[in-house]
């Protein structure tokens, strides 16, 4: 049997080891009130052949966040992410956010249909020569109507129409199921794969105490 050390996050609760051993070869139990999950990372090297927006994709349209306004921004993100148990942005203290959406090398984006904001697209160009897509998500009620392509559409398009050689995303084991597919298909390719372990937010009163059932609180 394998074994190695990892870092677990720095807000551990105080009785904790700040270090786990896992196993590489079986099951590791977490310390309660922890979760972990798979995060997978897909990268490109060039703008992949360009995708028609699928049918009835025209009364979608992308709409920039003002740089100030975070809390539209956190609206968006949580309605979102919620159920995919989205928390980063949530546990970041808010002027750290604020000074990251007014990097002109950020871009955040609401896609909006029908008078309404359904989905989130942020880019990150804060790396020279790469992109990063931080957040990309749709609201329920529009998957599966062509919106997941369209927005992929003008991710691209906004992506390689900056001077970047590298285009990259990451997702993991809480997203949507079908996510990692979707990312192979729009031409990314899957270059690591790691563990994520940190606080479960749902503890913190970051998300609430019954979001993601399929993920049981263990306090």
């Amino acid at each position: 049997m394998i074994a190695a050390t990892i870092t677990l996050s720095r807000r551990d609760l105080p009785f904790m080891s700040q270090s786990l051993t896992i196993t590489l070869t079986g099951t590791t139990d977490l310390p309660p009130g922890k979760i972990a999950t798979i995060v997978t990372s897909l990268e490109m090297f060039e703008r992949p052949q360009e995708r028609a927006d699928p049918p009835a994709t025209e009364g979608f349209s992308l709409d920039p966040i003002d740089r100030g306004d975070v809390d539209r921004y956190l609206r968006i993100y949580r309605q979102l992410g919620e159920r995919w148990m989205w928390f980063s942005r949530l546990t970041k203290p808010r002027a750290e956010l604020e000074a990251i959406f007014a990097d002109p090398a950020v871009a955040v984006y609401a896609a909006r249909h029908d008078g309404q904001d359904v989905g989130l697209l942020e880019l990150d160009f804060r790396v020279p020569g790469e992109g990063e897509l931080a957040f990309f998500g749709l609201d329920e009620p529009v998957v599966g109507k062509g919106a997941g392509r369209w927005l992929m559409n003008r991710a691209l398009e906004l992506a390689w129409a900056k001077p970047i050689s590298r285009f990259w995303v990451h997702t993991c084991t809480l997203d949507h199921p079908a996510a990692l597919a979707f990312y192979q298909r729009s031409g990314f390719t899957v270059f690591k794969r790691g563990v994520e372990v940190d606080d479960d937010p749902r503890l913190s009163g970051k998300l609430r105490r019954d979001a993601v059932a399929h993920h049981p609180v263990i306090a």
